[in-house]
């Protein structure tokens, strides 16, 4: 499986022929990029960093074939689309090509009581690469590869370790970056991997990796 890193929280999984695009957002500058042929976009939340709702709907236009799955919301303000716009919720799996995608996790984390706290669903991919979206999920399953959130309003040091400690994947990749400097990001993994004994893959916007 070859997972490609796009800026913030998007990332799209090829195999087989197949490619899904997840939390393609408004912060993402090859969004459009991402999602061009994709079977499927999996948004974790309706955040405008993770879901841009007016690419999608170009997309979801454009493309008769693609879907896009995510909480209520995410059908609320896309629509049913004839059924190719779903919603999910932990307990789920879908399946997408040669991909099975299963569904964990609730609620976004709490940034502050003013704030109100949406819908957020982690996926677990072919019970290898895991997205939380923002939340320090924890899935009922192994993880290989845990896509890590290093930056952002509900973000600390210490519930990325604590995070890191109880999912025990075998790699953490970063997302959710755009918040730190190139410093913060280096600071960052050097602090996860003394505390957690995982060395943090920190790739480049456009950069792929196997795994």
């Amino acid at each position: 499986m070859k997972l490609t890193k796009f800026a913030h929280a998007c990332v799209t999984l090829e195999k087989e022929g197949a490619k899904i695009t997840l939390d393609p957002g408004t912060l993402t500058p090859g969004a459009k990029d991402a999602v061009h042929g994709s079977a499927a976009v999996l948004i974790t939340h309706e955040h405008f960093d993770h879901f841009d709702d007016a690419l999608l709907a170009e997309a979801l236009d454009a493309d008769r074939e693609l879907r896009v799955f995510g909480p209520r919301s995410v059908v609320e303000k896309l629509g049913d689309r004839d059924g190719r716009v779903q919603a999910v919720a932990a307990g789920d799996t879908v399946h997408i090509g040669a991909f099975s995608v299963s569904v964990h996790g609730d609620r976004h984390a709490p940034i502050h009581a003013d704030v109100p706290c949406v819908d957020n669903v982690g996926y677990l991919v072919d019970g290898t690469v895991f997205h939380p979206g923002d939340a320090y999920l924890v899935p009922e399953a192994p993880v290989d590869t845990l896509l890590l959130p290093t930056s952002g309003p509900w973000t600390t040091l210490g519930g990325a370790v604590e995070h890191v400690r109880a999912v025990q994947p075998r790699q953490v990749v970063q997302i959710h970056e755009l918040m730190l400097s190139e410093l913060g990001q280096n600071a960052t993994r050097t602090f996860l991997a003394g505390l957690t004994g995982i060395e943090e893959v920190v790739p480049a916007p456009g950069e792929s990796i196997e795994l």
